[in-house]
């Protein structure tokens, strides 16, 4: 391939594992920081509006779960299905493509703001709110919602800046993003004293950042991706939505257990244990960020040579990513041993009942590390292969089958260290499927273009 061809789209290049990282450390670095200004707006809550605040964010967190696993569904399963054209050579239809999907998010977006604003009250009483949290979970996600088709966008810009071969357009809308919502925390928190409510506002402030940038991008047309009216293909967004199924399967998945953690975590320990598993949860969203940020770098490269089907490539750049998953396991499983009592300290004073729950956490639940890094990239992989059900039953075992089903059992025999040994658990039984179907699939078909 020429020297411009290359230039105009980076997928089609030979990567070895120095350019594969290369690629992916734009989506990383963004990934990471998008879980670093989370992290800074719960120890913002927690430091500034205190522990009840701290719980409110978990009760209502099943809905950021939708919201997110919807704009994720049309972002990676839209991702396949344009980066697959492109390699294909039809350029003018991914673009146009590209579009339409932008265009449903947006309408999705209003959707969800509209419904869950007239609906809220009710919406925040069936998450399980008391008297105490009802009054904080409303603040928080009334003003939340209000920016829901911007929080959309955004996860859609940052899929398909890397799908257009431009990931550190993505990596630097992810600093933008993430400066601005710490600064407008602190602003809102801090000398407005706007309690929860200000960072609700700090957030929906970062979303709109990289939402206005990106839709000045590809309106300039400059890179291989950009606006074009699209065609009003519903087999387009069908099957965006079918192979980001997994996605959606994770996130609603994570809207559920999340749900019966506090239900369990209040029966068992009350607000101090709700706190304790929000700062266990965020934590945990800040870790497997950089196998999330990795295995959205990744996908275009694959999804690009399958619809080539250049075969060659396809296991190679596989090959190099299991890899680089399995020694950034160990990695960060000793980080988070290493670490535990100063992550629990960001958000908690040692000594404090909060402080004390979640650390016995922190001896059991970076386990989880060792296998969910395999089980994340292998779901992402079958996403950019447009195999949209091995990617869901992935994401279904490790985020609600096995995951419910342990949570269900073992607090039941072994109290809050069944809690703390759930997640372990169902990372550990889903990757043992995991090798399986990766297995099975070599075997038969995983590098021919069916």
């Amino acid at each position: 391939m020429s020297g411009k061809a290359l230039a105009e789209n980076p997928l089609s290049q030979d990567f070895d594992l120095k350019s594969l990282l290369k690629f992916a450390f734009p989506t990383i670095v963004m990934m990471l920081l998008m879980g670093l200004y989370t992290i800074v707006d719960t120890i913002f809550v927690a430091r500034f509006a205190g522990t009840d605040a701290l719980s409110a964010l978990n009760i209502v967190c099943p809905v950021i779960n939708l919201i997110v696993g919807l704009g994720t569904m049309l972002a990676t399963g839209g991702s396949a299905v344009i980066a697959r054209k492109m390699g294909a050579g039809e350029h003018t239809r991914a673009s146009q493509d590209f579009t339409l999907i932008i265009t449903a998010g947006v309408l999705l977006g209003a959707v969800i703001a509209a419904a869950g604003t007239v609906f809220l009250d009710r919406i925040v009483r069936g998450l399980g709110a008391g008297r105490i949290l009802f009054p904080y979970c409303r603040s928080y996600l009334f003003t939340l919602l209000l920016f829901t088709p911007a929080g959309i966008l955004q996860v859609l810009f940052q899929n398909l800046f890397v799908t257009a071969g431009r990931p550190a357009a993505g990596m630097a809308l992810g600093l933008g993003a993430g400066a601005a919502n710490i600064l407008f925390d602190y602003i809102f928190m801090v000398p407005f004293r706007m309690g929860i409510s200000g960072a609700a506002l700090g957030t929906g402030i970062g979303y709109l950042l990289p939402t206005a940038a990106g839709i000045l991008f590809f309106a300039a047309g400059n890179g291989s991706l950009r606006f074009r009216k699209p065609v009003p293909d519903l087999s387009v967004l069908a099957e965006s939505c079918a192979n980001g199924s997994s996605e959606m399967v994770g996130q609603a998945a994570s809207a559920v257990t999340t749900f019966f953690f506090n239900r369990i975590m209040m029966r068992l320990l009350g607000e101090d244990g709700v706190a304790a598993i929000t700062i266990i949860i965020y934590t945990q969203f800040l870790m497997t960020a950089l196998y999330i940020g990795f295995s959205m770098g990744v996908a275009p490269v694959i999804s690009y040579n399958y619809g080539k089907q250049d075969r060659v490539r396809l296991k190679k750049v596989f090959s190099i990513s299991i890899r680089f998953i399995l020694l950034l396991s160990v990695l960060l499983f000793l980080s988070a041993c290493a670490f535990a009592s100063v992550l629990v300290g960001l958000f908690s004073e040692k000594g404090t009942a909060v402080y004390e729950i979640a650390a016995q956490g922190f001896r059991i639940f970076p386990f989880s590390f060792l296998f969910c890094g395999l089980n994340i990239f292998a779901s992402a992989a079958f996403t950019a292969l447009s195999d949209g059900k091995r990617s869901a039953l992935l994401s279904f075992l490790r985020t609600f089958g096995l995951l419910l089903a342990l949570l269900l059992i073992l607090p039941e025999w072994l109290g809050v260290t069944g809690v703390w040994l759930a997640v372990p658990a169902a990372e550990l039984l889903t990757a043992a499927v995991t090798v399986s179907l990766l297995c099975s699939y070599c075997r038969t078909c995983f590098f021919m273009v069916h």
